[in-house]
């Protein structure tokens, strides 16, 4: 028997500084339904996920509680692996960056860059506060102090090892532009590493400090302690065992077809990442994927912030199933993914609970009703099926693709056409007439027949999203091992002939959108809402609207105008050519976060001058508590697309 082809998905590892939430919860899903769906197309999968425990953040709360930082982060990982279990994540390996065999790792990779010459010593500059016994950078400044006590920050330096991250900047940008290798997805995000990062220069970068002591010793010189991100992504081939000896898995699964992370990371694992690796002469991983982020009331949803919703309560009151596949469901890859409780209700309501729930329930008791649970073998298929058939049959491959490049929301939504196809073929059949008509006993058994196996296939596609609710499914339509395998959904009628139904539990039932609400709203108090929107203006004439030109436009390049605090200056293509922009949203957006990125925008306005340069349009954006997010698109709106 041949070996099987290996597949090897990784998360990022999460920083422990406080309890797991939401917005953790993408990234690990996305691996989970990826590599869950590997396994059943008989690949031998390594899903990793994990927690990068070191740093100044994590010291300096331990601190704060009178514990060591070993004591603080075991307690928030045992919350990280209890999310985990709840959601039903089937991780193969879970690595700590406090664990030996990791930190043995990190250690032989350091003096092995630095006896072959990327890693030397230097000194480390920045913003110091002295009662914190912090260095800041300038942009982590908070009005010119310090973030985290507010008083004043001297400019001070360090002895410290940088690793020569600037040399590798055309092998990079060569990289990122090869076509076949296509190594970082969405595209958008390739352009603002090549425009924000490599262009401009990339600077060395320090992998080592002696005031923070929460880190792994540097072998070499005693007194230093080996920093962030050298710490962090070493963790994908760690956990395989490269230059350890607890595992013996690196040849077997390196290089990694799937590193998997929320945007904000992207920099570090498409630049420094695969930096490293050139250094170390290892191969690079196949691809990158950097998803947006899931915002909240209008912002990432961020523990700082406060406003995270706990996803343990929400998978008690509504169901682990449900709250994958809304996850999954809504977020559009590339582009950011609003939460709201009522939002994943509605998508409970109509997707799971009336199309799918409904279609379920509704075939099962007609079986039952008509036939006492077991349909007979005689049947009498029509050209009527093919419609159904042929788009079933077209699933497969689809979702397969979908799934892999981590366009989850479209996948999902074909499927969820297809049970609204399956619906309508009840409506079109209609087994209640057939029913009263003994010589058609045939044709109705046909029409339940091809229901049955219509939701088995649907079913096992659904498995990797919703793995709860597909077994139950299974049970009720009578499949079984042999009918239920990922290659089966490409067999139609792959039911037994006489199979056997049985009744089984409501699988989502429907929730009352306005009680639940108030339920969530006692064990989530939020700020009153709508109390700082303005006012609605009078009305006007439609003439006025239609005089407004609004396009989609790309951002080619984004930057800070100078002595300007609240000023960007954009470049963009309107489809027809390139024009100048200036957004008043400088305190709420890094330029490098737009760039890439489709936006709407007013493009008639007459030009006006602004700090000495002319705007010629007007970039929208929504008010959301004291700041702005701009409208934008996805990667599939092209610049110039009217907006009406």
């Amino acid at each position: 028997m041949a070996d099987k082809k290996t597949f090897y998905i990784t998360t990022p590892i999460y920083y422990p500084s406080g309890n797991p939430h939401i917005g953790h919860c993408y990234s690990t899903l996305a691996c989970d339904a990826i590599a869950r769906m590997k396994r059943m197309q008989g690949y031998d999968v390594m899903f990793s996920t994990g927690t990068d425990e070191h740093g100044q953040k994590i010291e300096k709360k331990a601190q704060e509680m009178g514990i060591t930082p070993k004591a603080y982060v075991d307690e928030i990982v045992a919350n990280f692996k209890k999310l985990w279990a709840t959601l039903g994540i089937k991780y193969d390996r879970f690595v700590r960056t406090t664990d030996d065999y990791h930190i043995k790792t990190v250690q032989n990779m350091f003096e092995k860059l630095y006896n072959d010459g990327y890693i030397y010593k230097g000194e480390y500059r920045g913003k110091y506060c002295t009662p914190c016994e912090s260095f800041w950078t300038e942009s982590q400044l908070v009005d010119g102090k310090c973030p985290d006590c507010g008083r004043e920050v001297t400019e001070a330096s360090e002895e410290a090892y940088f690793f020569k991250l600037s040399e590798f900047g055309p092998r990079l940008k060569e990289l990122l532009l090869d076509p076949e290798k296509n190594f970082l997805e969405p595209k958008s995000r390739v352009n603002e590493m090549i425009n924000n990062f490599i262009e401009p220069g990339l600077q060395d970068l320090c992998v080592s400090r002696t005031s923070v002591k929460w880190g792994i010793p540097v072998t070499i010189d005693e007194g230093h302690y080996i920093y962030v991100w050298m710490d962090a992504l070493t963790n994908y081939i760690s956990l395989l065992g490269f230059m350890n000896d607890t595992y013996n898995d690196y040849e077997k699964y390196w290089p990694a077809d799937m590193h998997v992370m929320a945007k904000e990371i992207v920099r570090f694992h498409s630049l420094i990442w695969p930096a490293f690796l050139m250094a170390l002469g290892e191969p690079l991983p196949k691809k990158v994927y950097g998803h947006g982020w899931i915002t909240f009331d209008g912002g990432k949803m961020s523990k700082s912030k406060g406003n995270v919703i706990d996803p343990f309560v929400l998978c008690e009151r509504y169901g682990v199933d449900a709250l994958r596949y809304h996850l999954l469901r809504e977020m559009v890859f590339g582009s950011d993914c609003p939460y709201s409780n009522e939002q994943m209700f509605s998508r409970i309501n109509s997707d799971l609970a009336n199309d799918l729930g409904n279609l379920v329930s509704r075939t099962v008791a007609m079986a039952i009703k008509y036939f006492d649970g077991t349909l007979p073998e005689e049947k009498e298929f029509t050209d009527a099926d093919n419609e159904l058939l042929e788009q079933l049959d077209q699933l497969p491959d689809f979702v397969s693709e979908t799934f892999e490049t981590m366009r989850f929301s479209e996948g999902l939504a074909k499927v969820f056409s297809v049970i609204a196809r399956a619906n309508k073929y009840i409506d079109e059949n209609e087994p209640w007439k057939l029913a009263k008509d003994e010589t058609a006993k045939p044709r109705l058994a046909a029409v339940l027949y091809n229901l049955l196996d219509a939701i088995r296939r649907i079913a096992v596609l659904l498995e990797p999203v919703m793995p709860h609710t597909s077994p139950k499914i299974y049970e009720q339509i009578g499949a079984d091992a042999s009918n239920t395998t990922w290659e089966s959904t490409k067999v139609r009628h792959a039911l037994a002939a006489n199979v056997t139904v049985t009744k089984g539990e409501v699988l989502f039932p429907r929730i009352d959108i306005d009680k639940e609400i108030e339920e969530l709203n006692k064990l989530f108090p939020a700020e009153e809402k709508g109390k700082d929107l303005e006012p609605l203006k009078p009305l006007t004439k439609f003439d006025n609207f239609a005089a407004l030109d609004l396009r989609a436009v790309k951002v080619l390049s984004c930057e800070k105008v100078e002595k300007s605090d609240k000023l960007l200056k954009f470049k963009v293509d309107d489809g027809f050519g390139e024009r100048q922009v200036l957004s008043g949203i400088a305190k709420y957006y890094k330029p490098e976060d737009l760039i890439g990125k489709t936006l709407a925008m007013i493009v008639n306005l007459e030009p006006r001058k602004m700090m000495g340069l002319e705007s010629n349009g007007m970039i929208l954006s929504v008010k959301y508590g004291d700041g702005y997010r701009v409208v934008e698109f996805d990667d599939s709106v092209l610049p110039g697309s009217d907006i009406s």
